[in-house]
């Protein structure tokens, strides 16, 4: 979190992996270019950099979208999470030289503007052989851009984080256009059974990847009070939650997290203001819950960011009888002081 907006904040991680995404996408180009000059070398400088950069953008997405589920199965992959923004623009600007450079070297000789030029040169929309893959190629790269565009954490704030949201899933429309794009094109011009075969290896793995995350996510949400003491639900032992950390359940089909920190039990939403981050799978840190996405924090005491935050989620009151936490199914509002169980 920080108190003023800040065009790139590198911290040291965010140098680290920055680093390591630079020398990859170094080596990757270098790979790409060397073994094209070696087993194709009369094909074009142009050529050579559509393909080089369009191949890394497609090989950069397919990390974007495999990160998220693999953050939700194994909290090692966090780290990555936490620095996919900058993952993501480096995406986006690959593609955009793969999408420039296909636009001057296919539609600026003729007497037609390019753009104009791009819709119209294949008329053939009702063709599934033949269809203009270049036109899915170019929405996918306008949604890109509108990501791109919007990572940074002003326009989460101020767009909300719903709308935010919402725009930045629309990758995986774009993941679907950049499939057709490649299948079709290839259909039209050059077919190949490994690039294919890769693409598809690829799809299956994010999507087989997405329903394993999710399957785990729905048992979470499959969960129901064992008992009932006078509205008050069972929720865990005392020493079911480990010591600065959190046990998430399902109070009223909403998510809560039980943090236990300073020989204390304090229960608030599981859910961040940043991100709709999951703050139980976070830890305390200086007395703050923190959000494991970003590093949004909360006081466990009140739902409240420490001033001068604003952020504020739910809290929940807790009781504990002998050695067992009872949780109560209503949420106060958001920002609530509570005093916490003693232990």
């Amino acid at each position: 979190m920080g108190l003023d907006y800040q065009t790139v904040l590198w911290n040291s991680h965010k140098k680290k992996y920055d680093l390591w995404i630079a020398i990859g996408v170094f080596l990757y180009l270098l790979t790409f270019i060397g073994i094209t000059i070696l087993t194709n070398p009369e094909t074009t400088a142009e050529t050579l950099i559509i393909r080089a950069f369009g191949t890394l953008a497609i090989a950069l997405l397919h990390i974007v979208l495999l990160i998220g589920p693999l953050s939700r199965l194994n909290s090692r992959f966090l780290p990555l999470l936490y620095n996919r923004r900058h993952l993501g623009v480096s995406m986006f600007l690959a593609a955009l030289i793969h999408g420039a450079f296909s636009i001057i070297q296919f539609h600026t000789l003729g007497n037609t503007n390019a753009f104009y030029a791009l819709f119209t040169s294949n008329l053939e929309y009702d063709s599934l052989t033949n269809f203009p893959f270049q036109v899915l190629g170019f929405f996918a790269l306008i949604i890109l851009f509108l990501m791109a565009a919007t990572s940074h954490d002003f326009w989460l704030k101020n767009l909300s984080p719903k709308i935010w949201k919402g725009l930045h899933m629309m990758v995986y429309v774009a993941y679907a256009f950049v499939l057709l794009h490649v299948f079709l094109g290839a259909l039209q011009q050059q077919p190949s059974l490994w690039s294919i075969s890769i693409l598809s290896i690829g799809f299956i793995v994010i999507a087989s990847l997405h329903l394993k995350a999710a399957l785990q996510e729905s048992k979470i949400d499959k969960q129901t009070a064992i008992k009932v003491e006078d509205g008050w639900e069972f929720v865990c032992t005392v020493d079911e939650i480990p010591e600065d950390r959190a046990k998430i359940f399902i109070v009223q089909k909403e998510r809560i997290a039980i943090f236990k920190y300073e020989n204390k039990l304090s229960a608030i939403s599981n859910v961040c203001k940043h991100q709709g981050g999951p703050l139980g799978e976070g830890k305390v840190i200086d007395g703050c819950v923190t959000c494991p996405w970003h590093g949004y924090q909360y006081l466990p005491a009140n739902g409240q960011s420490p001033p001068p935050f604003t952020e504020k989620i739910a809290t929940y009151r807790l009781k504990k009888i002998a050695n067992e936490i009872y949780v109560h199914p209503e949420g106060l509002a958001e920002g609530t002081a509570i005093e916490p169980i003693a232990l």
